[in-house]
């Protein structure tokens, strides 16, 4: 088996050494270094419309790392909504969308801060959408599990804690063109934006937010979609 893990870092700048303790506290799964193990998704969220990015290249030591896997059949699309949501600020300003995140905050929330890097769905504001439009009981959660697959955006290696930064090493970087990587960054986000619009649109019987919650479904209910690696 082999325990290294070549992983990619997209930025507008050079990051040598990954400081524990850093990144915004808002992010998907709280503070921590996130990752991608493909190059040109790291090169696509490392430009802007105005410039030019780098992809930090870096291999991590997973020997010694407990890895919660929240794309794996063991979990679904509601266990990653339930840290979503204790983290990002998604789902305001209504009374389902606070009822909701209270639920799925109690019933499916897994505790990312117990491991040292996790593995999970890899999203952006259109993505965010989506969640929200969960929480406000407008589409099911067969359609966000199909909605989250949209756009191909794969998943991200996040690291959690100080043995997780130990364990990194730093490969080296090279440039990110914005020119050539950022239009294909927002081609992917329409194209989601617009398959997501179809499925929107289709006929469903499926379990809305509100069905969850006056169902008291919990996470080992067949009804959920499962996550597919």
């Amino acid at each position: 088996m082999n325990d290294k893990l070549h992983i990619y870092h997209g930025s507008e700048k050079i990051i040598r050494a990954p400081q524990y303790g850093g990144g915004r506290k808002h992010n998907d799964y709280g503070p921590g270094f996130y990752c991608t193990e493909i190059r040109d998704l790291a090169a696509e969220w490392a430009c802007t419309p105005f410039g030019d990015g780098f992809v930090n290249h870096y291999t991590l030591d997973m020997s010694m790392l407990r890895t919660l896997d929240l794309n794996s059949e063991e979990y679904s699309i509601l266990n990653w909504i339930a840290v979503l949501v204790s983290n990002r600020l998604v789902g305001n300003g209504t009374a389902i969308a606070g009822r909701a995140k209270k639920y799925l905050k109690e019933h499916f929330y897994v505790n990312v801060d117990a491991y040292d890097v996790i593995r999970g769905y890899r999203a952006d504001d259109a993505y965010y959408d989506f969640a929200d439009a969960f929480l406000n009981n407008t589409i099911t959660v067969e359609q966000l599990a199909r909605a989250m697959r949209l756009g191909k955006l794969g998943e991200q290696i996040v690291l959690k804690s100080q043995l997780a930064f130990d364990s990194i090493s730093f490969e080296g970087f090279e440039t990110a063109a914005s020119d050539t990587f950022y239009p294909l960054r927002k081609a992917r986000s329409n194209t989601a934006e617009r398959e997501y619009r179809t499925i929107c649109e289709e006929e469903t019987d499926g379990l809305y937010m509100i069905d969850i919650i006056r169902g008291g479904v919990t996470n080992d209910d067949a009804r959920i979609p499962r996550n597919i690696p």
